[in-house]
């Protein structure tokens, strides 16, 4: 019996499927059990307390002496387990928590964040994005919560946008977004900062957040035989839908609303799809201006979001008064005697 080639790519498709779910699933398992175990360790550590920091040593020497090969019971470890269970009592908690990152990624937490609240918002992140701990501790330094979900973000997407895209939108947005790998210069312009962005094109996408694919910069659009040039147009996966952002070196003014909205406008009616949800625009400038942008964006008929932008500057101002500028550093190295007035 001749098998079809489509029919047996279906069936490879399905088993590989079967296989990795299995894979995660078991993963997930073994990551569960692991948490269960230390919190159970850190539990009993936190009633022995009063024996003092001698019980944590002795207590690793002597899981050291029966588990020789065993890895994670070091002095350091076992006080992360006692604060482990310490942070999270409820075993629910830690139940869900293991379903999302691994013990590392709760240290990690555990060193930088105080709030247990904020605590499982970063590790729902990790989960999103598949973060390393690099890029949480990184995301942690950068206050992404505070960007993220405590900003009073000026929008219209609840008005424009059906839920739960409307939502979506909402929780992807940041304020301000931190382009702090690219270095401010006086006198910079617009083009030369959206350059720098889709230089470090890969780090822009990690500051965008989940799910955004770049379509390109300068992206043109032709409506009635004219060409418009869109600073940088975006696919969104999670929200299905095209993101165009626009870049501007200045505070926020009401007509940036109606330019972008008449490119969110030309990609609905030109590139967007039946499946596509509503595009969207983001407008980036250096003060969003609240209430202005507030009064620009409520009549304004696409969904729209301003949000501030910042670069990495120079140097930081404490540090300006202490080095030399470029000018003392000329003059020293003129005042210096040459090899042939030594000679």
């Amino acid at each position: 019996m001749l098998i079809n080639s489509s029919e047996y790519m279906a069936i490879v498709d399905d088993i590989k499927t079967k296989i990795k779910t299995a894979q995660r699933r078991l993963a997930l398992e073994a990551n569960s059990e692991l948490f269960t175990l230390y919190w159970n360790i850190g539990r009993v550590i936190n009633e022995c307390s009063q024996w003092g920091n001698k019980f944590v040593e002795n207590l690793a020497c002597d899981i050291k002496l029966d588990f020789p090969k065993a890895r994670g019971y070091s002095v350091r470890n076992l006080k992360y387990m006692a604060k482990f269970a310490k942070t999270f009592p409820e075993l629910e908690i830690v139940q869900s928590l293991t379903a999302q990152i691994t013990w590392t990624h709760s240290n990690a937490l555990m060193d930088k964040v105080k709030d247990r609240g904020v605590m499982m918002w970063y590790a729902e992140r990790t989960a999103e994005t598949g973060w390393t701990v690099d890029i949480l501790k990184e995301q942690i330094d950068n206050k992404l919560y505070e960007r993220q979900a405590l900003v009073q973000k000026a929008s219209n997407f609840q008005k424009r946008l059906e839920p739960p895209q409307s939502d979506l939108a909402e929780q992807t947005m940041k304020d301000p977004y931190m382009f702090d790998f690219v270095q401010y210069r006086e006198g910079m312009v617009e083009r030369e900062i959206e350059n720098e962005l889709v230089k470090n094109i890969t780090k822009l996408l990690l500051e965008l957040g989940t799910g955004f694919a770049f379509m390109g910069n300068q992206y043109p659009i032709e409506v009635e035989g004219e060409d418009f040039y869109m600073d940088m147009l975006f696919y969104n996966v999670k929200l299905h839908c095209y993101v165009v952002i626009e870049l501007k070196n200045t505070d926020f003014k009401p007509e940036y609303a109606g330019k972008l909205n008449f490119y969110i406008s030309a990609v609905d009616d030109l590139m967007k799809s039946e499946r596509d949800n509503p595009t969207i625009g983001l407008l980036l400038c250096r003060n969003k201006r609240g209430m202005i942008a507030e009064y620009s964006l409520r009549d304004i008929e696409k969904p729209i979001g301003v949000s501030e932008y910042k670069l990495l500057k120079n140097l930081p101002m404490e540090y300006e008064n202490i080095l030399p500028s470029v000018e003392d550093i000329e003059k020293r190295i003129c005042s210096l005697p040459n090899e042939d007035e030594q000679n």
